[in-house]
């Protein structure tokens, strides 16, 4: 299936570092370019390339098989635990976000500039794209999501499991009424036990959306991990 090419808004400055936005069921990359959009209004990030992935059009089986862009599809909304889920689609796009990575590699971009997030089926798809990476990343995001294929990740995880010092951040409303608050919360304390540096933010009174607040919280996480170079040269990570 034909994945469309990914939106792309590009550093305004001398570019150093990208920053994947994967997007959530049914929507699309051009969906959170305002993210961007309001950095760029703000002077922020301008060492930064934004990428914006598409997702394919797929049929979805908890939608009665209609299709829309979905990174994999969705059998079943019972309990994160037990939920019955699309492996071959999981790993597909899982390969997609590597390959995404491995671009901004190719064109000179160190790995630990390189930061993967995403909201919802996005976020889920960036904590496990992120994790499985062979190469160190900047930073990885997930907003309203959870664990994807929990009981094989560990073992699909590289040996030297190079981002187990990476934080990551997570953020989730308390009253999401799609992807459930707890799944979000077991997902994070799940991901420290297994010994991952994960930052997990709860959002009073939101729903399965995004707020103001947990954008300025995500704007702050990315200063931190891909603060802007100026004219030093970023020698560290993976080449």
């Amino acid at each position: 299936m034909a994945i469309p090419a990914p939106l792309v808004v590009p550093a305004l400055k001398r570019h150093t570092a990208t920053v994947i936005v994967a997007h959530g069921l049914g929507d699309s990359g051009a969906g959170w370019m305002f993210l961007a959009e309001n950095w760029r209004r703000r002077n922020k990030f301008e060492e930064v390339s934004f990428i914006f992935p598409s997702a394919p059009s797929i049929p979805i089986t908890i939608n009665m098989g209609m299709r829309m862009p979905g990174w994999y599809d969705i059998l079943s909304l019972s309990d994160i635990n037990q939920r019955s889920e699309d492996e071959a689609g999981i790993k597909r796009s899982m390969e997609y976000f590597h390959g995404l990575i491995k671009q901004e590699m190719d064109k000179g971009i160190p790995s630990n500039r390189i930061v993967i997030g995403g909201f919802s089926q996005g976020g889920a798809m960036s904590l496990l794209s992120g994790l499985t990476s062979p190469n160190k990343l900047g930073g990885i995001f997930g907003l309203s999501c959870y664990l994807l294929l929990q009981n094989k990740i560990r073992e699909m995880v590289p040996e030297e499991n190079p981002n187990k010092d990476t934080p990551i951040f997570m953020a989730h409303g308390d009253i999401d009424p799609v992807v459930r608050y707890d799944w979000g919360q077991r997902t994070a304390s799940k991901l420290k036990e297994w010994g991952w540096k994960v930052d997990f933010k709860t959002y009073q009174g939101l729903p399965h959306s995004a707020d103001p607040e947990e954008i300025e919280d995500l704007d702050a996480y990315l200063r931190e991990r891909i603060p802007p170079l100026g004219d030093k040269e970023e020698t560290s990570g993976s080449l």
